[in-house]
């Protein structure tokens, strides 16, 4: 069957972004998976593995597992593509565990390509990160490399490309391979290898996270959605708990209780964050609990 014309797989990729709830996007992916036919070269200009490897992290567990699938099947098809080129050879399988069995893709020159549960990384894609004469340098290469590429539907040419520039940037910045230079490479790797944490994944090796910008992001900055709502959670936890203990500074008319309505609110401020972001945090007068409403002045 023909390859899916690359103004077709556009257009599906607008639909899925424009899906305005869960069912539309599942539609969308099920017409992806069954009927479009890729090749890497589509597949990169349509920006379709971008748009469908964002969703494998998505609220909606029936969404993200057919995300996942879809990535998974789109890398087989790009691996039999390039066997059957020459260019590359099948992710070999992982060792019999004690799950069932994972179903397996035939490829064209008679072995077969694991459809699910593949990690990728240099040694399974064949990839050669002896590229700079250092062997620091060449290691941190395959790190971000493996990190980039553990469950990535992108061609591995890419992945090398960005893992070179990645760590280029890193270098620069810490003016050689200093303590500080390694510091950041395994930062990256961990937050790259997070499985929670796709949409990094993939922004970097789209290139909409540029190699330079990656290498300054802190651990914040590349923390996945999961573990941001976490760590907000457990800073507002713990400032509540300091509400109790705090002496009441004034009382006024100026703010309405988001709960029960009433203007009569206590308040008091707390830097709780940068510098440059001052927060006034309003507590209702007729509440016993610690819960707040914040006001950003």
């Amino acid at each position: 069957m023909a390859t899916t014309d690359v103004n077709e797989l556009k257009r599906l990729v607008k639909a899925l972004q424009g899906a305005s709830n869960d069912k539309e996007t599942i539609d969308v992916l099920n017409v992806l998976k069954n009927d479009a036919k890729i090749n890497e070269g589509v597949l990169r200009e349509s920006k379709a593995g971008l748009a469908v490897g964002k969703l494998r992290t998505h609220a909606s567990k029936d969404v993200a597992d057919l995300a996942k699938d879809l990535v998974k099947k789109w890398r087989a098809e790009v691996d039999r593509e390039k066997v059957a080129a020459g260019k590359g050879k099948p992710t070999p399988a992982r060792k019999q565990s004690l799950t069932p069995s994972t179903p397996t893709v035939p490829a064209r020159n008679g072995t077969s390509t694991p459809a699910t549960n593949s990690v990728r990384t240099t040694k399974t894609d064949g990839v050669n990160t002896n590229l700079t004469g250092d062997k620091t340098r060449d290691k941190c290469i395959e790190l971000i490399y493996d990190g980039l590429a553990a469950d990535s539907g992108f061609p591995s040419e890419l992945l090398l490309s960005r893992a070179k520039a990645v760590e280029d940037a890193v270098r620069s910045d810490c003016g050689g391979t200093t303590a500080a230079y390694k510091s950041k490479i395994r930062s990256l790797f961990v937050n790259l290898k997070d499985k929670n944490n796709a949409t990094l994944r993939d922004s970097v090796a789209s290139g909409d996270i540029s190699a330079a910008k990656f290498a300054r992001m802190s651990s914040a900055d590349m923390a996945s959605e999961e573990r941001k709502a976490m760590d907000k959670k457990i800073e507002e936890e713990n400032f509540f708990k300091t509400l109790g203990a705090a002496e009441q500074q004034a009382e006024t008319d100026a703010f309405q209780c988001g709960r029960c309505k009433q203007r009569k609110c206590r308040y008091r401020q707390a830097q709780t964050r940068s510098a440059d972001e001052p927060m006034t945090v309003c507590i209702c007068a007729n509440m016993l609990s610690t819960r707040v409403d914040r006001i950003r002045l």
